[in-house]
């Protein structure tokens, strides 16, 4: 098999520029982890209020106990997600080569 270096060159520069990086493209995937980590991040926020308003005694007690539960569900979610994805990463890491 003869493979001059400017044929294995210019394929290596056609494979680059198709494997590079495109900013502007999210697409569905990373618009739906946008939401995501939006929609968490709300969630924190909004149990974090609702316990400074029972703190300061504006705030019903039963309001305070479900934003509680809301944001004690949503951190075991974002845990049980970052341990599937390690698990994940590690699993990849022990396939042969």
């Amino acid at each position: 098999m003869d493979v001059t270096t400017s044929l294995a060159s210019q394929s290596y520069a056609k494979a680059r520029a198709a494997a590079a990086p495109n900013p502007q493209a999210g697409g569905p995937v990373g618009d739906a982890f946008e939401h995501t980590a939006n929609a968490f991040a709300e969630t924190l926020k909004a149990g974090e209020d609702t316990a400074k308003a029972a703190m300061a005694g504006g705030a019903d007690p039963h309001a305070l106990v479900q934003a509680l539960a809301q944001t004690e569900l949503a951190v075991e979610t974002a845990v049980t997600l970052r341990n599937k994805v390690v698990e994940a990463y590690q699993e990849i890491l022990r396939m042969p080569v």
